[in-house]
């Protein structure tokens, strides 16, 4: 029997395919495929919303199918290898995991589409771009803020995104390495995935709680896992004696900022990799020269500057379009 994710993913793909289908035989506009690696969190409807900008202002069709989760690597490879088949101009992928994706990436571009890659790395060199979050940097400067404000000295632990994927190995690696390196007073205790789940984010925090009684500090490398993470310090009567700093923001997050349940957020730009990712693709498309590597940069998002007109507009971006 079919899982219910499985058949939400092969929805997805019927019903992107005929908008394929008709926009082809209609205008005939210059398709894109954006395949993100999910659509449940605020961060890939931010996504949409840049992609859906740069179409506008492109004058192309944008066609936007997510997998059923983010752990959904088969559905997510059906996907491209489905808009393969279709045909379409050029694809926007943010893959889940580093290796998984690479040979569907590799037939996209064998049948000569073009393939931007964002928010993920994946071992893969043909894209015409990389358009990210520079993750490991993310990582330096979560463990160079939890340092700061453990004063050097304590415990912490990690909750980490899934295995294999390659934000969250860069930001994990870089917060530990961080870690390691500048501040040998502070002990790394526990370093577990969340699979890009809440609940789980929840589980794996408490359980971090219970065994670790004197733990001082906790890094959450997504928002699934720092809304998890909030929840369960939360829950123990523990803010502002478990100091936590998460990556991503959600409306959730805004508010366990003010709440000092959370400490500090690493905020990415995600208007800006959708938008990039799809003007990188219509510019290899008209033979245009595109850089390799664009880094759309991170912002550290406290309660001290939560309300600046510049923290505003990152955290509140245009909604996508219906």
């Amino acid at each position: 029997m079919r899982s219910p994710s499985n058949i939400a993913t092969a929805l997805a793909i019927v019903l992107a395919l005929l908008a394929v289908s008709c926009s082809n035989r209609g205008a005939g506009k210059t398709t894109i495929a954006v395949i993100p690696k999910g659509q449940a969190h605020v961060f890939w409807q931010s996504v949409r919303a840049g992609a859906q900008r740069a179409a506008a202002e492109e004058h192309v069709e944008v066609i936007w199918t997510a997998p059923a989760t983010e752990t959904d690597l088969t559905g997510q490879a059906n996907i491209i290898e489905d808009f393969v088949n279709r045909h379409v101009d050029a694809i926007v992928l943010a893959p889940s995991h580093r290796k998984a994706l690479v040979p569907a990436a590799t037939r996209a571009v064998s049948a000569g589409i073009p393939l931007v890659v964002i928010d993920s790395g994946m071992d893969f060199d043909q894209q015409v771009s990389y358009i990210a979050t520079d993750n490991r940097q993310g990582g330096v400067l979560a463990a160079r803020r939890l340092g700061e404000l453990l004063k050097g000295h304590g415990k912490v632990a990690v909750l980490g995104i899934a295995a294999g994927s390659g934000s969250g190995l860069e930001r994990e690696g870089g917060f530990q390495d961080t870690i390691h390196a500048e501040f040998p007073g502070i002990q790394i205790a526990g370093y577990q995935f969340t699979e890009s789940d809440r609940t789980r984010g929840l589980t794996v925090a408490e359980d971090f709680l219970t065994r670790f009684p004197d733990l001082d500090g906790l890094f959450a490398s997504n928002e699934s896992s720092a809304v998890g993470a909030a929840r369960a310090v939360s829950n123990r009567n523990l803010r502002g004696k478990v100091r936590i700093v998460g990556f991503d923001s959600s409306s959730d997050l805004i508010q366990a900022v003010r709440d000092g349940a959370v400490d500090t957020l690493v905020v990415q730009q995600p208007f800006r990799m959708g938008y990039e990712g799809v003007r990188a693709a219509v510019a290899a498309l008209k033979h245009q020269p595109v850089a390799k590597r664009i880094d759309t940069g991170t912002v550290l998002v406290t309660r001290d500057n939560l309300d600046t007109p510049d923290v505003q507009r990152l955290l509140s971006p245009p909604a996508p379009e219906k």
